[in-house]
């Protein structure tokens, strides 16, 4: 390997690290924890002064070092910079979710309301070597300038909005989120109540103090404040306020200059199903065409590229595309996209494009985990099992249908669990039958192996059943199975509350025609011989048949048997 190759080799994950997503991401990410220490301080306050001031020393001991300032201050620069620019980059802000403009509207809150804070606490402490202690910062606020105490409250309930909506935009894209977001929540609410809390009980406590003639004496005479310092802080503040109003200035003619760069551009055509279509610029996304035509479009994440819940099928036009960048490659994997799919936040069309979202727009976020590739439609062998009653309708002619409902629940829970714990997915119920999947993670020898290991628990489950429910019964209940292994469509299959994870094919036919046969047999399992064979099981000492299946030209070998129980 060449010198150039173990550099590029080593640029590689670094470039992955270092994307502006990511150093976005990790900048707020600093700022959040140092909030939350700030917060945790104030908490102090519903001790005591005393416990606040102990509290500052550790506080300080972190982010008043030379590493701790180094990176709180590269942390407000980097953030700063890159949601600035991201600004700027916007195309339109009428596109953006409502909770998105909440957190950008707060977000730029926060800077005009901290400014005067930061310039009395850490840059009078560094210029003039005050010691910014919570009696000084308090009686500050809460004393002198009872307004500012306002301002700071806001200030402190702005950030840490902010901050949670960042953190929440991030966490819950992870699978664990949605257990741990009721205790989370509960924290976020109780540490901003307990901050305010502790503020004011401490400035209390000073306003107390500040009373004493001789305490307020001390006290002015340990800052030994310097002539003018306070219109000096305030004159800081107004030159940083005019930064930031040239900020929202460069803000308001970038607006004024994507309407006239697009102006100049011809419109593409977005294509929808149902014959939806949106004219948009060329250069914005597909999720913002979407959003530009009021189109509902699932996107958990904001159209940040991480979630994947915009994917879309492109039908025209896919050739006429950049293809996916790295970033939208590592997503598109990670959820086992089949070839062809796309991230609609990622995708700019230069030309007149036709797509297909794939997923609801009131998706989940569970939805942009990695999901195995057959939800989206794949070619699988598995074993296919059939269950039905026995003589069902007629005893529910008979009952009441309390009883009817009450028997078929407690027969759908049977059979469901001894499925289940054999390792099969329950496909659905239809009427007193039961469909279920084998194979779907498993190969199809293990496949056949977990169907006929489910097909002998469901006989014992029936016949705990019929034990528990003999004063129920007229007689007992019957059940007939069918099993057989195949090529099948596996995919989500539905429409809303609907979907679910079936199969479709031929091989499925089959296993329902097997059922069926029970009845002809007076068996209560029958199975096809691919499965038998497939299982590698030894099933000599059972009966087999070879049989017409309807809907198939040829013969199928099957083995019947009278008691699933003891098949073996």
């Amino acid at each position: 390997m060449t010198a150039t190759s173990i550099i590029k080799a080593a640029r590689k994950p670094l470039k992955r690290f270092f994307t502006v997503g990511r150093l976005r991401l990790v900048s707020g990410l600093v700022l959040m924890v140092f909030l939350t220490g700030h917060l945790l301080n104030h908490s102090l306050g519903l001790i005591s002064l005393n416990a606040m001031e102990i509290g500052r020393v550790v506080f300080l001991d972190i982010w008043r070092s030379l590493p701790g300032t180094i990176l709180l201050i590269a942390a407000i620069a980097v953030h700063m910079i890159l949601v600035f620019a991201k600004m700027l980059s916007i195309h339109s802000y009428r596109r953006l979710p409502a909770r998105e403009i909440i957190q950008i509207v707060m977000g730029f809150a926060i800077p005009p309301l901290i400014l005067l804070h930061i310039v009395g606490t850490r840059v009078v402490h560094e210029i003039y070597g005050i010691d910014d202690s919570y009696a000084f910062v308090l009686f500050s606020l809460w004393v002198a300038t009872p307004l500012q105490a306002l301002l700071q409250s806001a200030a402190l309930i702005f950030a840490w909005v902010h901050g949670c909506l960042g953190v929440h935009f991030w966490l819950r894209l992870k699978p664990w989120y949605s257990s741990a977001f009721p205790i989370l929540y509960s924290l976020s609410l109780a540490l901003p109540i307990l901050a305010l809390t502790g503020f004011i009980n401490g400035a209390n406590e000073v306003e107390d103090l500040f009373s004493d003639a001789a305490w307020r004496t001390a006290f002015f005479a340990e800052m030994n404040l310097p002539e003018g310092l306070v219109g000096w802080a305030y004159g800081i503040r107004d030159q940083g306020l005019r930064l930031m109003i040239v900020g929202l200035v460069l803000l308001g003619a970038s607006r004024l200059f994507w309407i006239a760069h697009f102006k100049r551009k011809k419109l593409i055509t977005v294509s929808y199903p149902d014959g939806k279509t949106v004219s948009a610029p060329p250069g914005i996304t597909v999720l913002e065409a979407s959003n530009l035509g009021n189109i509902p479009h699932a996107s958990v994440c904001g159209g940040r590229g991480r979630c994947s819940t915009c994917r879309i099928r492109v039908i025209e036009g896919e050739m006429d595309l950049e293809p996916p960048s790295e970033r939208e490659a590592a997503v598109l994997k990670r959820v086992g996209a089949v070839d062809g799919t796309r991230l609609a936040c990622q995708v700019k069309p230069a030309t007149d494009i036709s797509v297909v979202p794939l997923l609801p727009a009131k998706s989940t976020p569970q939805q942009g985990f990695n999901q195995p590739g057959y939800l989206h439609g794949q070619e699988k062998e598995i074993a296919i099992l059939f269950a039905d009653l026995r003589s069902f309708t007629k005893f529910s002619e008979q009952k009441l249908p309390y009883d009817v409902v009450f028997v078929i629940n407690q027969y759908f829970r049977h059979m469901g669990e001894a499925i289940e714990a054999s390792g099969g997915h329950l496909d659905k119920f239809i009427g007193d039958g039961v469909m279920a999947l084998f194979g779907l993670d498993d190969t199809p020898e293990i496949a056949s192996q977990k169907a006929l290991d489910a097909a002998m628990a469901m006989a014992a489950e029936l016949e705990i059943m019929n034990s528990n429910l003999k004063s129920d019964l007229p007689s007992p209940l019957r059940i007939g199975i069918g099993l057989h292994l195949g090529q099948v469509i596996v995919g989500k299959m539905g429409y809303g509350n609907a979907t679910s994870i079936t199969a479709i094919g031929d091989a499925v036919n089959t296993a329902s025609r097997l059922e069926t046969m029970n009845k002809e047999f007076s068996s209560q399992l029958i199975f096809s011989s691919e499965l038998a064979k497939r299982s590698g099981r030894d099933f000599s000492n059972i009966r087999s048949e070879e049989v017409m299946v309807r809907g198939r030209e040829e013969t199928i070998a099957i083995y019947v048997v009278e008691d699933a129980k003891i098949m073996t």
